[in-house]
């Protein structure tokens, strides 16, 4: 196999727009930019793109150096601030609760007003932010092969923006869901070393449009056509995850090897 990164896609906003910056700095918990927040309902249930779509057509920029987070909505609106910690919350995160702090500051208002729901933002207190699988998954990667077969299986009349699948990394040189045998698996990416250990079973989410939040291609439909018999430790997976072995920079271009 000869791959390489084609793209990073970060999410500092769990359930916002994902951002595509040229690299970033792969430590043992994952990119701190990555999911470092995340937004409950007024219940402290995971509020994200499955129940609210129009969450995707903002856009959040943060820096772990100053504690820096802006939040962009789609009329041009900005909001920008230090972030500051309140108090600590129990958030019902999937299956399971975990602990975190409520963020004060302008943003829940912003985004409970462009959600038309009551929502609050907080931050994981865990070192590897709100990234579903936690260290286990703090890597995700996904090939632009396995993302053109979804395409032809869903019958779409233009390709499909990796963007929907919301992967860390996405790589071009792979076969179609290549990934699938690289489980148990190490690779070197850039300057640093992963694990796979499982397969990204695929949700709703997938079928939004990942800059409105419009449900617009069945995605799940097309890897049900396809993918519901594979031998994958989630269902209706495309794309995998793993753990960090050796922390290290990474960019776009670089290469992909299984060690």
């Amino acid at each position: 196999m000869t791959a390489r990164v084609r793209q990073i896609l970060v999410a500092p906003v769990k359930g916002l727009q994902v951002n595509a910056p040229s690299d970033v700095l792969l430590g043992p918990d994952g990119v701190a930019e990555n999911r470092r927040f995340f937004l409950v309902d007024g219940d402290g249930r995971l509020a994200n793109g499955k129940r609210f779509g129009s969450l995707q057509a903002v856009t959040a920029e943060y820096s772990d150096a100053d504690r820096t987070l802006s939040l962009r909505f789609p009329d041009g609106a900005t909001v920008s601030e230090a972030v500051e910690s309140g108090p600590r919350v129990a958030a019902r995160f999937y299956s399971s609760t975990i602990a975190a702090v409520e963020v004060l500051g302008p943003w829940s208002a912003a985004l409970s007003q462009h959600a038309g729901a009551p929502l609050r933002l907080v931050e994981s207190v865990s070192g590897w932010g709100a990234v579903d699988r936690g260290r286990d998954g703090a890597v995700s990667l996904i090939s632009s092969a396995s993302i053109a077969r979804v395409a032809r299986a869903a019958d779409a009349k233009q390709p499909i923006d990796a963007r929907r699948f919301r992967m860390l990394f996405e790589l071009d040189g792979a076969g179609e869901h290549e990934e699938d045998e690289w489980l148990g698996r190490s690779l070197r990416i850039g300057q640093a070393a992963v694990r796979v250990r499982g397969h990204v079973g695929r949700c709703a989410v997938t079928k939004r449009d990942p800059e409105t939040g419009v449900a617009d291609i069945d995605t799940l439909g097309a890897l049900a056509s396809y993918r519901r018999e594979a031998s994958t430790t989630e269902p209706l997976a495309c794309g995998v995850y793993g753990e960090v072995l050796e922390p290290g920079t990474v960019r776009v271009g670089d290469a992909v090897e299984v060690t």
